[in-house]
């Protein structure tokens, strides 16, 4: 057994620690004290109140460029106009998502709708109906069918501008938002980032409706023997690896992990191993500010749970003792995320 033994019994104070204090519902007039007060609470409501201060930093830094990474489906649970706000508002320089993300808020902006859930109904009738299902809400697959009409436009249009032969996914988001911002009265995540000129990447484009729209539009070009686009990712990467270069701190808010997450993390290894293994110049870039909605756990070992400390170890973030700041809050997005987006945006207007 150890040997150790209180042999005083320390306040608390005399050893910096910082008190706790009980929520007092009747002082929070606004959502930002709302979560000023949560911030010194406990458990996951802590953790809400501390991501509001930390996306706060990152926006208010000057330096900053700031990244938005988006997976799950947070456009079908009617998050788009959360990521617009956070565009038109100043809070995102590059945003990196899935496709599918991306599609169904293509689909919202255009003006079609999402359904719905009810538990007694039928998902092999619903197949059958046309009806696809994410989780408690219901996707047409009419939708799908005319966002691919319009999506088919746009690639023709960009083919025969003679623009680019060679494209990839922030180029042809960029085009999709122009369509929306000439042809669509209502908000939507590309339209918003066309106007403010945010580029929006997609990793795994080929997951995704628009990845699938995209090599229909390659098989016609072909049967029809058209010298079509074609695709390539890696002007995706060099693109974003130039705007971090050019960067001198970088900030990043994730809400979930996969593909997203982990593509906008590995530009700071990236840099690293072009100046070790080709001799380009050594560029240190590290995420100084992290900010991460999601419920996942890192003991499962899944890539959307490993934890900013881990990503440390391979040079993506800057390590809280030299001055790092990063947040975890494990939540549902869709409780957290407005929240934290509404406080900082009333912070923002003082």
């Amino acid at each position: 057994m150890g040997t150790s033994k209180r042999t005083e019994l320390h306040d608390g104070h005399s050893d910096g620690f910082e008190p706790v204090t009980s929520l007092d519902l009747g002082k929070c007039k606004t959502v930002n004290e709302l979560l000023k007060g949560m911030s010194n609470t406990a458990f996951a409501g802590r953790r809400v109140g501390e991501a509001a201060d930390a996306l706060h930093e990152m926006v208010k830094d000057k330096d900053c460029f700031k990244v938005l990474t988006l997976s799950g489906a947070m456009t079908v649970a009617k998050m788009g106009l959360v990521i617009c706000d956070m565009i038109d508002n100043g809070m995102v320089d590059a945003i990196v998502s899935t496709g599918a993300l991306m599609a169904h808020g293509f689909i919202e902006a255009a003006g079609m709708t999402h359904f719905k859930y009810k538990d007694e109904m039928d998902d092999t009738e619903l197949y059958e109906k046309g009806y696809n299902r994410v989780y408690d809400t219901i996707e047409l697959e009419k939708n799908l069918d005319d966002a691919e009409v319009v999506v088919k436009k746009v690639l023709k249009d960009y083919e025969e501008s003679g623009e680019n032969k060679e494209t990839c996914s922030f180029m042809i988001n960029k085009k999709l938002g122009e369509y929306l911002s000439k042809s669509v009265k209502g908000r939507g995540v590309l339209k918003s980032a066309y106007e403010k000129n945010i580029p929006v990447y997609i990793p795994a484009f080929t997951d995704s409706e628009f990845g699938l729209d995209f090599a229909i539009y390659l098989k016609k070009a072909a049967m029809e023997g058209r010298d079509a686009l074609s695709f390539n990712p890696f002007l995706d990467l060099e693109d974003y690896t130039e705007r971090v270069k050019k960067s001198k701190k970088l900030g990043i808010f994730t809400i979930g992990g996969g593909v997203p997450r982990n593509w906008a993390q590995q530009v700071g290894p990236y840099l690293d191993i072009l100046a070790k293994r080709i001799g380009d110049e050594e560029i240190l870039r590290r995420f100084h500010y992290g900010v991460r909605i999601c419920p996942e756990p890192v003991h499962w070992g899944g890539l959307s749970g490993c934890t900013y400390s881990e990503g440390v170890s391979w040079g993506k973030f800057v390590p809280e003792s030299e001055g790092g700041k990063q947040v975890e809050v494990y939540a549902d997005a869709t409780i957290a995320w407005p929240l934290v987006v509404k406080a900082v945006l009333e912070r923002m207007k003082k």
